[in-house]
């Protein structure tokens, strides 16, 4: 029987929709634990799908490669979805214009802090500087991060782990702190969570509403673009 059941998987892992169903599966559980059991950020769906997934590619032997000619579907939208984040955006235009000050000064403060913090944590532990540097862009969008890293010599599969790591951190523990600091006000939340934790964090600010997603898209695409420009000029500073 198991050996029926193995070979009908290694079928089935072939079919390059069934990374997509999978995928689709994994976050449709994780999204119904997430709001059955009250949103406790701990329940995050998609750290959820991801634990399910790794561990459904674990128990079958199933090579990463092979579940991603299926789930790659789902990567292309990324583009899509990132584009569409600028509906909420335009819809809260007039209060992103009120807030343009605050942003700008929160936007500098955040990706200098994100970036600053993780080449120091890096240096302290006793980090090589191909890690460090790798380590550094962790609070920005995987491509944008991936090229900023292959661009100083660090590695860019790396950066990707961070990356990924740091999103589903900061969607779990993000509100969490948040209201631990008594931030009330969406659109100061919604740059902490864009600027720290890039598209996972956007997507959970989303979740808290309209302005919170707003203000974490426009964080998110901003904070890509001023880590790409100041962290070369902070790395050969400090090299």
């Amino acid at each position: 029987m198991t050996t029926d059941l193995q070979s009908i998987w290694v079928y089935l892992a072939a079919e390059p929709l069934t990374g997509l169903f999978i995928t689709l599966v994994a976050y449709q559980i994780g999204l119904a634990l997430f709001e059955r059991l009250g949103r406790t950020p701990l329940l995050n769906p998609v750290l959820t799908a991801v634990l399910l997934i790794v561990g459904l590619l674990t128990l079958t032997g199933v090579e990463y490669r092979t579940y991603f000619e299926g789930a790659q579907f789902v990567h292309f939208l990324l583009g899509p979805a990132t584009v569409a984040l600028a509906v909420p955006l335009y819809n809260q235009l007039a209060q992103v214009r009120r807030s343009l000050p605050a942003l700008s000064a929160a936007l500098l403060c955040g990706s200098l802090t994100a970036a600053g913090s993780a080449v120091l944590l890096g240096w302290a532990l006793g980090a090589s500087p191909q890690t460090v540097v790798s380590l550094a862009p962790k609070s920005v969008t995987t491509p944008i991060a991936m090229g900023i890293a292959e661009r100083l010599g660090g590695l860019p599969s790396l950066t990707a782990v961070l990356v990924i790591l740091t999103g589903i951190v900061g969607a779990v523990l993000g509100p969490w702190l948040l209201r631990l600091a008594r931030v009330t006000d969406d659109r100061a939340a919604g740059v902490a969570m864009g600027v720290a934790s890039h598209g996972i964090g956007t997507a959970r600010a989303i979740q808290s509403g309209e302005v919170a997603g707003a203000f974490a898209g426009l964080a998110m695409g901003l904070n890509g673009l001023l880590t790409a420009a100041l962290l070369p000029l902070l790395w050969a500073l400090l090299t």
